[in-house]
């Protein structure tokens, strides 16, 4: 691709595993972080894999090499998950939604601006002043 940047999926990609577009935006966002290295060399290429298109969600999930460096990492969150109180557990909970509530607002406020750009007289593509010859 042009200046060496690789193709990237955005949020519909993952609108099969998601229960609405915030979720999807937010395991996008999950997986770009993991690509950035964090989380070891195995979970970098499943997740730049997964954003460039190479492979799908599924397709990695199935893929032993990938859920094996997943469950490694998920363990540890998994022992401190069970060792908090109900009360921290409903924080956690809150504070995802809350996440997932600002991703919707940002998701509405593209949609917005997208529908005002496509409204606005003389656009682009309003398809006045065009000729063919």
């Amino acid at each position: 691709m042009p200046g060496g940047q690789e193709k990237q999926v955005d949020d519909s990609e993952f609108m099969d595993v998601a229960n609405d577009p915030a979720e999807a935006r937010a395991l996008r966002k999950a997986l770009q972080q993991i690509a950035g290295g964090g989380a070891g060399d195995t979970l970098k290429e499943m997740a730049q894999d997964i954003l460039s298109g190479r492979v799908g969600l599924r397709q990695a999930a199935q893929t032993s090499g990938y859920t094996d460096a997943l469950m490694d990492k998920a363990q540890p969150f998994r022992e401190q998950w069970d060792a908090m109180s109900e009360t921290e557990r409903q924080a956690q909970a809150a504070e995802g939604e809350r996440i997932l509530d600002d991703y919707r607002r940002e998701i509405e406020e593209e949609r917005r601006v997208a529908e005002e750009q496509k409204s606005k007289p003389g656009g682009s593509h309003s398809g006045k002043n065009w000729s063919l010859y």
